[in-house]
Order: structure tokens, then sequence, then C-alpha cells
């Protein structure tokens, strides 16, 4: 996969780090030559110094060739700019842009971005630590689902993954088995202290939750 990426900061690094590690082909900008030097010496990628919204600079970098791009700079405008450009100007197939102002997400969702919000992601971890032992509502992206765990007890133990499956509500999707993950089929059985995932709709999470008594 092309990815580029606009913003060469902690995490615009340490992306293009892994896409890099995975075998993809990365190219990350930045307008200060010397934020590169988080990348060390391993990135096999292109770095080039300008900005997200050069239309020059983009095309001597073959946005038109890109599968993926992503602005994750320090600066909500220049990230809805540059993701614009590339959205609607180069018809790069998937677009993602960082925001700092929640407030803003709307918007950018209305012009049809994919959104990432730290500040959004790291509040939602943080009430669900509090509130939701084992419920996360940040990795999935709509209000409507979460992730919730359940640890495998005696009541649970040598049922199959389709006993514990509820039809529209909650399905289990991984199980976390003395340090291994495993992918169950429905008539994977279950072991004592097997960490369960799934997937569970908000609307439903008290019935699971009274269901497997968490």
């Amino acid at each position: 996969m092309n990815v580029m990426i606009v913003g060469c900061g902690r995490v615009g690094s340490q992306l293009a780090l892994l896409l890099a590690q995975e075998g993809h082909n990365v190219t990350i900008i930045d307008k200060n030559p010397e934020a590169f030097k988080r990348l060390g010496g391993i990135f096999n990628g292109v770095a080039a110094t300008g900005t997200g919204f050069d239309e020059k600079l983009l095309r001597d970098l073959k946005i038109d060739k890109q599968d993926a791009f992503i602005s994750v700079t320090s600066g909500d405008n220049t990230n809805l700019m540059a993701s614009q450009i590339a959205k609607k100007m180069f018809k790069v197939p998937r677009v993602i842009a960082r925001v700092y102002d929640p407030k803003r997400a709307d918007i950018y969702k209305k012009l049809g971005l994919d959104i990432i919000s730290g500040t959004m992601l790291v509040a939602a971890m943080i009430r669900d630590k509090i509130i939701e032992n084992r419920f996360t509502s940040y990795l999935v992206e709509t209000g409507e689902l979460g992730v919730i765990e359940i640890v495998v007890d005696e009541s649970l133990k040598d049922k199959n993954v389709k006993d514990l499956n509820i039809p529209d509500e909650f399905l289990v999707t991984v199980i976390e088995r003395k340090k291994r993950v495993i992918i169950p089929q429905p008539d994977t059985k279950l072991e004592m202290d097997d960490k369960v995932m799934g997937v569970v709709r908000t609307s439903s999470l008290k019935k699971v939750k009274e269901a497997f008594r968490l």
C-alpha cells in the first residue's frame, strides 16, 4: 500500500515507522526538516520538507498514486486543508484527519473525512476505566457499539462460544488464552480464565453485563 503522511511529530513518525516496517511504501511530509530525526536510521521511505497543501509538492511526491493520505500535524486547520485537497482534488481513496478540537469533528465528518480525535479518544478511555472497567467504546468507530471483556469462570467453563452469543446484541470475536490470541469458531470450547472479547450494542450493555454477572 502507498501511504502519505503529513506531520512528522510523535504520532506521524510512529505511524510512518510502523507502516514501513510492515512493508508499505511510506511518504512523510513535514515543514521542519529537523522533525525527520524522529524516524531514526531505519526508515526506508521518503521524507520531504514542505506542507501538506502544497499542490506542486504533492504532485512531485505522486499523491495520485497513494492509497491513503493521513494528516496528523498539530494544527486542525492544516489537517483540514491538506485532507480536503487530498480527497477532493486528488481523489485519494482513503483520507484520515487528526482533530484536536472535538467541536470540529462534525465539520470534518460532513466534509466526508475520516476523523481521529485524540482528545475524544483519551476522554473516552478514561471514562471507560472509571465507569465500565471491562467495557471500551473507543475501539469501535460508532457510538452504537463497544467492546466488552469477560473472564471465564466456573459458570462459563466448557461452554461453546455460540452459547455466549446474543443475536443482534453481543458477539464473541476474540479469546485470549494463556498469552495466545484465538479467533474462535462457534463450537470453540471455553477454558477457565479465558479472556473473551466481544462486540456489544451499547444499548444492550446493561443486559449483557447482567447475563454474565459483570
